[in-house]
Order: structure tokens, then sequence, then C-alpha cells
């Protein structure tokens, strides 16, 4: 099979109109801090025990296309011995990966960051592609300040974004490209519309110079939202302002945006989804979710680490997995959250 069909393929798999993508792809750091929360400990055999409480649970690739995991999971297998990707691929389930390796200041640019991992990366692809692996994640992270994102921030992420998608295509992985603007501060949904915009336009001019194919990936942006300090906006705001701001940004050869739901409640995700695809006609993309806490939190706050609440736990995710599929059809509202 060529590259070209290997990537067609996986957007096939992944853009169908009435499913999002887990993530489920936290550090050992980020999970850690996730399980300290509910008392569990963290350790690779709990990693193992909870994702795959996830992926087994029963019907849960009607709402959920693909999964992007962890390298420490791309090679567990559940309690028959089954790797976790082929669990995944057995509900209809996209395996993926996150390949970046964390992020840290960027030089020359006080306030920003910039992302680690290009080197090796192709090797550590065809490794991946071996254990199931058909889809990537990047994510870079651009906090709003007064001064940030500083010019440099924005070329800087952007480029690290640009050759990771074109390395990914190279050998067949559909890359999610994931600029993340925090929601962490007290600016203005204004100010985070024109940092959004920023973005997404720094990101697009610098994947047209790498070539890389814009129907053969996906986005993975932040919903156009008030910083933390500043309050809540109305789902329809939110809307209004994120799809204005893609439709000057982001051309419509991208088959799907897979948003991330950054700092938001697990409701307030489902309703801004929701919202955004109230108004879907006026979009030339699917408009899907790639959630981790909003899709995990309640099920990890009902797990805790109990066998005995396995049941309950694979319900409550199956419940915000339909949720979010129902959000997709501009079909949910808040009196189901009850």
């Amino acid at each position: 099979m060529s590259v070209t069909q290997e990537l067609q393929d996986t957007i096939n798999d992944l853009v169908d109109g009435r499913r999002g993508i887990l993530a489920a792809d936290e550090s050992s750091g980020t999970i850690s801090k996730r399980f300290a929360a509910v008392g569990v400990e963290s350790s690779e055999e709990s990693h193992r025990d909870y994702r795959s409480l996830l992926l087994s649970t029963a019907g849960l690739g009607e709402f959920i296309a693909g999964v992007i995991l962890f390298e420490e999971t791309l090679g567990q297998t559940d309690d028959r011995g089954s790797p976790l990707p082929d669990v995944a691929s057995a509900q209809g389930i996209v395996p993926g990966i996150k390949v970046d390796k964390g992020k840290g200041p960027l030089p020359g640019a006080p306030g920003d960051l910039i992302t680690y991992g290009l080197d090796g990366l192709t090797e550590r692809l065809d490794g991946y592609k071996q254990q199931g692996a058909r889809f990537a994640k990047w994510r870079e992270v651009y906090p709003i300040t007064g001064h940030n994102p500083t010019p440099l921030g924005l070329t800087a992420n952007a480029e690290m974004l640009a050759r990771y998608a074109a390395v990914c295509q190279a050998v067949g992985v559909v890359p999610i490209v994931e600029p993340e603007v925090l929601i962490d501060g007290e600016h203005s949904i204004e100010r985070s519309a024109a940092v959004n915009e920023q973005v997404w336009q720094s990101v697009f001019d610098a994947l047209h110079r790498h070539g890389v194919v814009l129907e053969k990936m996906l986005l993975k942006p932040s919903m156009v939202t008030p910083g933390k300090v500043s309050g809540k906006a109305a789902p329809e705001q939110v809307a209004e302002m994120t799809l204005q701001v893609l439709r000057r940004a982001v051309p419509a050869a991208v088959p799907s945006i897979n948003f991330l739901s950054g700092g938001q409640t697990p409701e307030e995700a489902t309703a801004n989804l929701n919202a955004l695809n109230v108004i879907r006609d006026r979009a030339p993309w699917q408009l899907s979710f790639s959630f981790a806490r909003a899709l995990q939190e309640p099920a990890l706050s009902t797990w805790r680490g109990k066998a005995e609440n396995s049941a309950a736990t694979q319900a409550i995710f199956l419940k915000r997995a339909r949720l979010n599929h129902l959000a997709m059809q501009g079909q949910y509202r808040a009196s189901m959250e009850e």
C-alpha cells in the first residue's frame, strides 16, 4: 500500500461525522497528578488497569473513532494478554500516539515555550507503526500575557509543528497538529480570539512551507474562550468567535477540527462543542472533539483504583462519549447531564 493510501485510509476512519478522538496520552507526571487527586497510587500497572478499563468499554467505538496513547500504553496488554492498541482496534477505534517529548522555555522569547522531540522522530514513528499506531499528535503551547506570544514564539512553535507533520506524512502516519492557546490568565475573549488567529495563521504558513498535505492531517485547536480569571462566556459566544477566527485562518482543505477541552469542565466543553455544531453549516470542516479530562474526569473520579467500581466507571465514561457524539450533531441538551 502506498503512503498516500495509508494516510487516506486513516483519515477515512477518523473522520465520519459522528465520532471524536479520546486523548489518553497523559505523560507519567500528568497522570500521577490526576491519580493523586483521587487517591490512586501511580505506577505502570495502575496506568495499564485504568486505560485498559476505558478502552474495553463496550460500545465505545460507536462514539470514539480514535485514541491517542502514551508510549507506555502502546506496549501494554490487557488481562488476557491482548496489546492495548488491539483492544482499541477491535472496537473500530484507530490507535494513535503522542510523539512530542514535553515543553520548556523558548530561549530569546521570555514567557514563551517550545516543545521537544524531533530528534529520531522518523525511527520512532516506524516503531510505533509496528505496534499499531496509525496517527500521531504533537502539542505546542502558547501562554497569553501582555507580551506573549511573541513573534519569535509564534514562528518557532509553528516551525516545530510543521516539521513534525511533514515527517509523519512521509512515513504514512496522519499528523494531528495541536497548537494549544492556554486558558490560564485574565485575558478577554477578544484577546483570546486575536491570539488564536495569529497562532493558526502562523501554523498554516509553516505547514505550506513544509509541503504538508492539508487533506491528510487533523487540527486540534483551542476553543476561543476568556481566560480563567475573567469568567465564563456563553456557549453561543464561544461558538461564534471560534468559528469566525477559524474561517479566517484555517483552509477548507483540512478535513476535521478536533477541539481540545483545555481547562473547561466536561459540561462546558460539551456545551461549547454543541453550540459550534448548531452553526456548522457555516463551517467547511467536521467539527469534532479530542478531549482528555473532559471525557475522563468523571470516570476517574468514579473508578478511584477499585475493581468493584469498574462497571460504574465504564458507564459514566460511555455516557460522556455519547454526549459529545450528540454535540457533534448539535443535539446535546444540558438536561442530558442528569
